[in-house]
């Protein structure tokens, strides 16, 4: 039995409406996920400046190495964070694409 696009709606709306009873829609009053997103992209390109700057200090004489190493595996770990974020962002993008309709 095939179902029109209607139909299917119908019943998406019908399922959605039981199944979110007590649910109320978040207040707008932090950011969006977008700008979370943004900002986490933006900082970690500033980490990975901030290890730059700082090696090149080394370079020059003017830091320990101590203090390099340190800001070379944060400037590390900020970057495997970032590309496990964005390998999950993907994953949930093509689940959603393969969902049926």
């Amino acid at each position: 039995m095939a179902a029109s696009v209607a139909e299917a709606l119908s019943a998406y709306r019908q399922t959605a409406l039981g199944a979110g009873a007590g649910i109320e829609p978040r207040a707008e009053d932090g950011p969006s996920f977008a700008e979370l997103l943004g900002r986490a992209g933006t900082d970690a390109v500033e980490v990975g400046r901030g290890a730059e700057r700082l090696t090149q200090a080394a370079v020059a004489g003017k830091t320990d190495m101590s203090s390099v190493i340190a800001a070379v595996a944060n400037a590390e770990l900020t970057l495997q964070t970032v590309v496990a974020v964005r390998d999950r962002m993907v994953q949930a993008y093509q689940d959603v694409m393969w969902m049926p309709i």
